[in-house]
């Protein structure tokens, strides 16, 4: 595939799962590692590459994979999620609760399986891109692989632009 320095948690996961992947590498050294930068690094457009929020609700925590342009509706999250509200999970907890830092979280290989939903516009396409668990390293797989492997339900999510 590419020479990466070593498997992550996510791809190790998707190893056992007999799930195919693509790994692409970017150079994180000058700290743009916020999506659309990523989406420019690896050369893809910013539509397929998404990013992995952690939220909290009273019941605990969720997960919700958007694209990397959009932003998270809350309102819409907790209705997906069965909850009143959520709130963001803040940053300092993201590596307590998921084993992730920000800007390597990856919605495969967390400490649990939580609650997880992705955007209903990757249900539409041919391939994704997520964190592959570590800055620097992106995955792309099939959507429904994806939310085969983290159960994972297709939801309305996003801001209407």
């Amino acid at each position: 595939m590419s020479t990466h320095k070593q498997k992550t948690n996510a791809m190790r996961i998707l190893d056992k799962e007999q799930i195919q992947y693509r790994i692409y590498e970017y150079d994180p050294e000058d700290g743009q590692i916020h999506g659309n930068a990523v989406a420019a690094k690896i050369n893809k457009p910013a539509e397929m590459v998404h990013k992995t929020l952690v939220t909290q609700g009273k019941q605990g925590l969720y997960i919700f994979v958007i694209p990397v342009g959009a932003e998270l509706d809350l309102k819409q999250a907790a209705r997906a999620a069965g909850e009143k509200k959520l709130d963001m999970l803040p940053v300092k907890e993201l590596q307590k609760w998921t084993g992730y830092i920000r800007g390597g979280c990856s919605p495969v290989g967390m400490k649990k399986l939580y609650p997880t939903f992705i955007d209903q516009q990757a249900a539409s396409l041919d391939r994704m891109i997520v964190s592959a668990g570590r800055i620097g390293t992106q995955i792309e797989l099939r959507p429904q692989e994806l939310a085969q492997v983290v159960q994972a339900q297709f939801e309305p999510l996003c801001m209407e632009e």
